[in-house]
């Protein structure tokens, strides 16, 4: 099942964090795997962690640190195996 599949059985709207909903499906779908739709795809979300997110952070760090902090803590937080 991929991603947008799974995307489709949740009816709560939500908002883009680093990707959108066309950006997971091109980066998790292997069909996309070497199309310019993926490369594409990674080029934008490349784009959003180099230019928007410090942007971002700058704005949370000196307006809003607590959620710069949560941020941190999400972003950070190691994953289980």
């Amino acid at each position: 099942m991929t991603w947008m599949q799974t995307k489709k059985q949740t009816t709560v709207s939500r908002y883009r964090a680093l990707m959108t909903d066309t950006d997971r499906e091109y980066l998790s779908n292997d069909e996309y795997e070497g199309t310019e739709k993926r490369y594409q795809a990674v080029s934008r979300v490349r784009k959003r962690i180099t230019e928007e997110v410090p942007r971002d952070v700058e704005v949370l760090a000196e307006h809003y640190p607590e959620l710069l902090e949560e941020l941190l803590e999400e972003v950070c937080k190691e994953e289980p195996e």
